[in-house]
C-alpha cells in the first residue's frame, strides 16, 4: 500500500540557506515520525508558494543519506488568496503497512495553522 504522509513548514526570508535547512529539518521530522527508509519511498513531491523562489527545496533531500537515488519533484503552489506566506509543503509516497490513522502528519512552524487537526 502506497501512503501519502504531509508536511508543511515556512520560511521567514526567502533566502537559499533558510529554504534549504527548513526543508531538512522538516523532511527528517517526517522520516523520524513514521520510521521511513529510502527505499520504502517511492517518489516526494515538493510544493512552494510564490514567495519562496530562491532555491529548489527539494535540494534539502539530497543532503540526506541514502536518498540518492529517491526521485523528487518542485513545484509551485495555488496562489491562492489570503493563503500562508512562504510555506514549503511535502507530500511523501511511502510503501508502508501502517494505517491511515496511524500515519504522522508533520507541521512545523507558522504551517502548524494548516491543518491544527493533524498536529500531535
Amino acid at each position: 500500500m502506497i501512503r501519502g504522509i504531509r508536511g508543511a513548514t515556512t520560511v521567514e526570508q526567502d533566502v537559499e540557506e533558510e529554504i534549504i535547512q527548513e526543508t531538512h529539518a522538516l523532511l527528517l521530522k517526517m522520516i523520524e515520525e513514521n520510521d521511513i527508509e529510502a527505499s520504502m519511498v517511492a517518489s516526494v513531491f515538493i510544493s512552494a508558494t510564490s514567495d519562496v523562489t530562491a532555491s529548489f527545496p527539494a535540494k534539502a533531500l539530497r543532503k540526506i543519506q541514502g536518498w540518492k537515488y529517491v526521485p523528487v519533484m518542485c513545484m509551485r503552489e495555488l496562489d491562492v488568496p489570503q493563503s500562508l506566506p512562504r510555506c514549503i509543503r511535502i507530500m511523501l509516497h511511502v510503501n508502508t503497512k501502517t494505517p491511515q490513522e496511524n500515519i504522522n502528519h508533520i507541521y512545523l512552524r507558522d504551517a502548524v495553522r494548516l491543518r491544527v487537526d493533524l498536529v500531535k
